[in-house]
Formats: structure tokens, sequence, C-alpha cells
């Protein structure tokens, strides 16, 4: 059974960081693009970034260039979101999910699987 749990959620102040995880399994990972979104309270879901599954090119929306990083492991079937100098506008639940293929933007549509999400609160 496929499966995706992010971890590494929390209250932090802002300015501080976050590293968030997305451990895989059931699935051939290395085969598959993986996306993190989000979702505030009473807003719609966004695509913060993704990692495809190709070459490995990365994709940031504007709102966090520059501040987040998304990684990956293949060997770990891991993917990493470090956000640095977090501000409460990027307050909400991430969830993370895998796109069988190459994907260059988070488009949850495409998704397969997906996580429950992990709640991350930046305090002012």
């Amino acid at each position: 059974e496929a499966q995706l749990v992010e971890s590494g959620g929390g209250l932090v102040q802002a300015g501080g960081s976050l590293r968030l995880s997305c451990a895989a399994s059931g699935f051939t990972f290395d085969d598959y693009s993986i996306g993190w979104f989000r979702q505030a309270p009473g807003k719609e879901r966004e695509g913060v970034s993704c990692i495809n599954s190709d070459d490995g090119s990365r994709f940031y929306i504007d709102s966090v260039k520059g501040r987040f990083t998304i990684t990956r492991d293949n060997a770990k079937n891991r993917v990493y979101l470090q956000m640095n100098r977090l501000k409460p506008e990027d307050t909400g639940v991430y969830y993370c999910a895998a796109t069988h293929g190459s994907m260059r933007y988070p488009i949850a549509d495409l998704a397969d699987y997906w996580g429950v999400g992990t709640q991350v609160t930046v305090s002012s």
C-alpha cells in the first residue's frame, strides 16, 4: 500500500526555521515527482514546491523563493523541505504528494498519493 508520512511541523517564531520530512513507502519512489502543498485556514490549498523525478529540477512559488529548499534522498525514499526565515503567512497544514513521472510545477490534481499533513504555525 502506497503511503506518504509527513513530519517536522511545529510552532516557531517568525524568522525561525523548520525542516519538513516526507517518508514514502509502497511504491517506486524514484519514478515519482514530489510536491509540497499547504493550506492555510480559510484559504485554498496551494502548491509550494516540487522536485522532478527525471532530472531533480526544483520549483518554488515566488513567496518562498530564497527561503525554502526542497531536496530528495532516493536511497531513503524521503523528500525534505527546509524552511528558513519563516513568516506568519507560511502558517498552514503542509502536505507532500507524489505524482508519477515528470512534474515541473506542483499540480494537486495530478497527484497519485497524498500524506495526511503536518501543521506549521509561525507566530509573529
